[in-house]
């Protein structure tokens, strides 16, 4: 078994408390598969943890044993980094725990838990973590790469909101991560992914937010896509932070409030979230349903966890997934007329081009605060192309990159959750010079030997 002996497995066995996983085992398929289904690997063996100890004792296997490892949390990644192959996938998906402190407005989240678990129990008191758009997310990695979602230019994004990380080391060490202990590893797991260690439990801040939230979706006529996009680029950006508005291209599903006929052509899905009145952010939306015509809409008073689930079947999991992704300087002409030209050609019915407005609380951080070092443009260019049948690889994956290309001029940097696997010259593109050089010396101190390897890797220098 790929340097692993069954008596080294056994022997771990007697110490782990969760379920070790080997090829021969019947839950063996369901338990190897990723979100992604570019990724077809099969793990030597995967340790599906269910407590920090565990974890610990998988690394320590995984080191002592020459193994490549791969971490999974939810397994979300459009990269495929949470599986390998002849390696340990160390599984934190049994580890799914919240726990609110409504008094200090704090969650106790574990490593495994979705984003649906932290909305769930979060609810029940009206608070919310800024974290991102999927419920079947992992918080653990989309929050080592920063998170941003739809009260981030309010609340920030998750690392803003991070108070305190349990964090395992490559030795096996566990230790505590925050503002008074290891500062250099917690400024570095605030945007530098788990080049550092695998994190069990997360401590966050919450924003009272009640449980609904004003929202909706404008779907506007493509035809009017150039009209639609200068407008939009100005007046998103005057908006108030309490307000989020992004811009999503894609084929229309079948959304209720959209005519039968509708369903399969190209539109502009404009969503939206609103934290405050109601009269208000109708005034403040007003402004875009009336500019370039629209199919339909709906808005209205939202239960803010059906909202967090509601685009969840856009990306269910098995689908084919490769991302290319950059920051925007600005909308310009130039950039807009690329952006609508690949829309006329998009490959598969399920490929979207999604731009948020960034901005807001984020933007006023300043970009050495921690290692999400992006934090000034404001806009967002991820193109999500997404498709079923192998067959259609070559037609989809060429598609993306001649629009990742096209759109450089137009790039500053780019968000490290949204990259795909392409290379060690990409990853540095997350970062400004300056974080970069920082993180070395972190990947230096905590895993000279690369031993967390699978990710958006920041390699060490050392011998």
């Amino acid at each position: 078994m790929s340097g692993v002996r069954s008596h080294q497995i056994d022997a771990l066995r007697e110490r782990f408390r969760g379920t070790l996983i080997t090829p021969e085992d019947s839950s063996y398929e369901d338990c190897r598969k990723v979100w992604n289904g570019i990724f077809d690997k099969c793990p030597a063996l995967i340790a599906r943890c269910i407590s920090t100890g565990d974890v610990i004792q998988a690394v320590n296997f995984a080191r002592e044993n020459g193994l490549l490892v791969a971490v999974r949390g939810g397994g979300h990644n459009s990269a495929g980094k949470a599986t390998c192959d002849h390696g340990i996938m160390i599984d934190l998906s049994l580890m799914r725990r919240v726990h609110v402190d409504r008094e200090r407005q704090l969650a106790r989240v574990d490593g495994g838990a979705l984003l649906g678990d932290v909305d769930s129990e979060t609810q029940l008191h009206g608070l919310a973590v800024p974290a991102g758009i999927v419920s079947h997310t992992g918080l653990g990695g989309l929050a080592l790469g920063g998170g941003f979602g739809w009260i981030s230019r309010k609340y920030g994004l998750t690392v803003d909101n991070l108070v305190s990380a349990e964090v395992v080391t490559a030795d096996g060490a566990l230790l505590t991560a925050s503002q008074d202990e290891n500062q250099d590893l917690f400024w570095g797991i605030r945007g530098g992914g788990g080049n550092f260690g695998i994190v069990t439990s997360f401590e966050l801040r919450c924003a009272e937010i009640g449980t609904e939230v004003f929202a909706g979706v404008i779907a506007k006529k493509f035809e009017h896509a150039e009209q639609y996009i200068r407008f939009h680029q100005e007046y998103v950006r005057t908006l108030p932070d309490e307000m989020t508005v992004w811009m999503v291209i894609r084929k229309a599903p079948p959304l209720p409030f959209l005519a039968k006929e509708v369903h399969g052509q190209t539109v502009i899905l404009i969503p939206f979230v609103w934290l405050g009145d109601q009269a208000e952010g109708e005034r403040l939306i007003k402004p875009i349903r009336n500019a370039a015509e629209s199919h339909g809409a709906f808005s209205g008073m939202t239960p803010w966890s059906s909202w967090q689930a509601g685009f969840d079947g856009l990306v269910a999991h098995g689908a084919r997934n490769y991302w290319k992704s950059h920051y925007l300087k600005e909308l310009s002409s130039d950039c807009i007329a690329q952006i609508t030209a690949f829309a006329r050609t998009l490959p598969s019915d399920e490929c979207e081009i999604f731009i948020p407005h960034m901005e807001g609380a984020p933007s006023r951080i300043a970009g050495d605060a921690t290692a999400f070092a992006h934090r000034t443009p404001p806009f967002v260019l991820n193109i999500h192309t997404r498709w079923q049948d192998p067959a259609d690889d070559q037609r989809c994956l060429g598609w993306v990159k001649a629009f990742h290309r096209a759109t450089e001029p137009f790039a500053q940097g780019v968000y490290v959750n949204f990259l795909s696997d392409e290379g060690a010259a990409r990853v540095r593109d997350a970062y400004t010079e300056e974080v970069w050089d920082r993180l070395v010396q972190l990947k230096n101190r905590y895993d000279p030997k690369n031993l967390f390897s699978l990710n958006q890797n920041i390699a060490p220098t050392v011998p």
